[in-house]
């Protein structure tokens, strides 16, 4: 009887050990199959950290939004609504600290600062991971071009795809090419 137990509870293990990663996979999939791609704007991004691997960090332009919740602080989570803007780019239209009753899409940040009516926040997908050959290019690439704004015409946002609160970036794009691509480019040239 013993024996049996130990195998049930072997055999449970062994289940349970397939079924959360396999969960986290099926939805990571059916957001990027079933959610909406919007293009988030990217700011220069921080320096590669070796620590933690070959990736690129972003920030995005869209970090703000008049709000007039003054009880929110640093690290507070909160729901931002977004829409597209004239030009197809992602834009933050309100955030709350609950999930309100609307069928806009929304993104779950943090609140990096709450000041005279500005709710600046963090949004959670600001990694892109490379192939390490890679990365250090794309991650020079798409500082200069944040950096010459002005004098480059050249747009640089993330892909993101979003599907009641789980946002997952997709890929990194600059003058709608994708970051992987572009950089083989460059290094060709």
């Amino acid at each position: 009887m013993n024996k049996i137990m130990i195998t049930i509870g072997f055999v449970v293990m062994l289940l349970a050990q397939w079924f959360v990663p396999g969960q986290m996979i099926f939805e990571q999939e059916d957001v990027l199959g079933t959610g909406t791609a919007y293009k988030f704007r990217t700011q220069p991004i921080d320096p590669n950290d070796p620590f933690r691997g070959k990736f690129i960090v972003l920030n995005y332009e869209m970090n703000q939004v008049t709000h007039a919740d003054s009880l929110l602080t640093w690290r507070d989570p909160i729901y931002v609504y977004i829409a597209n803007d004239s030009l197809g780019y992602a834009k933050a239209t309100h955030a709350s600290s609950t999930l309100l009753d609307t069928d806009q899409d929304y993104v779950m940040a943090t609140v990096n600062s709450n000041y005279n009516g500005t709710l600046h926040f963090d949004l959670p997908f600001n990694k892109h991971f490379m192939n390490e050959d890679k990365a250090y290019d794309a991650e020079r690439a798409v500082w200069d071009i944040n950096r010459n704004r002005d004098s480059v015409p050249s747009v640089c946002y993330g892909r993101v795809f979003v599907k009641e609160g789980v946002a997952i970036l997709d890929d990194v794009f600059i003058d709608d090419i994708s970051i992987q691509k572009y950089v083989e480019q460059e290094q060709k040239e």
